[in-house]
């Protein structure tokens, strides 16, 4: 990258991430205002946020999105396992599987703004230090969001991955699919490539989301579901990727 390059890129990732910090500083006290409404509005009016945050991610660093698969979305939610790679998909995801609740680690609420904001949408905190407590957690709950109409996403890795690279897919979702006969919606995508975690820069181009046919849980174990839906997300990165398949952890 040129040095011209690399000043234009820096400049519009801190105009991007200013942008970021005032939607938060606004939406979230806000969000918290709206306690008492009923959820599908509340949800309606947060995810605005991702909304407005995707489209100044267009604006300024010229990050773009093309989605391929939009017909292996059921008509009732499921449960979604996607690929982790960037803050990107924790944005996107919400305007094509809605509403939705994310299984995520209990000190995102404890984040000022953006956690309070986030603890509106009823999401699925577990302690990830509590073992197969956690896992009931995810179990119970999850078949109680299900049963309200809302998508689970899941991100079996547990944490954003660098692009090129992967790891353990953990079995909480596979096993919520057998708990509940709930079919599995992989996801893959390459927003790594474009919105590293733990990176400033943005790279401009166009990120791709692949949706998965959905996986049929019945005469499945939850080791089998998870195996389908990691190769399948491992399998479909690779090709966005036009990489090699990465070794498996």
């Amino acid at each position: 990258m040129s040095g011209a390059a690399a000043v234009s890129g820096a400049l519009r990732s801190t105009v991007f991430s200013l942008g970021l910090v005032i939607a938060t500083l606004i939406f979230a006290p806000l969000a918290v205002m709206m306690f008492i409404a009923p959820y599908r509005m509340r949800y309606a009016f947060i995810i605005k946020w991702c909304h407005f945050n995707l489209w100044w991610l267009e604006v300024t660093c010229n990050v773009r999105c093309r989605v391929r698969g939009l017909h292996n979305i059921p008509k009732t939610p499921c449960i979604v396992l996607c690929k982790h790679q960037s803050t990107w998909e924790t944005l996107a995801l919400n305007l094509y599987f809605k509403p939705q609740v994310w299984v995520l680690k209990k000190e995102l609420l404890w984040v000022p703004f953006f956690g309070w904001g986030l603890a509106m949408l009823d999401p699925i905190a577990i302690d990830r230090s509590a073992g197969r407590n956690a896992v009931e957690q995810v179990l119970s709950q999850g078949e109680e969001r299900l049963k309200r109409g809302c998508w689970v996403v899941i991100f079996p890795e547990g944490t954003r991955t660098p692009a090129g690279t992967r790891r353990r897919y953990k079995t909480g979702g596979a096993k919520l699919a057998v708990h509940t006969g709930a079919p599995v919606v992989p996801v893959a995508h390459n927003a790594g490539d474009f919105w590293p975690r733990r990176t400033f820069i943005k790279t401009p181009g166009t990120v791709e989301l692949s949706i998965g046919p959905p996986i049929d849980p019945q005469g499945l174990s939850a080791a089998q579901i998870n195996e389908r839906a990691e190769q399948w997300i491992e399998t479909e990165v690779a090709r966005i990727r036009g990489t090699a398949l990465a070794p498996p952890p």
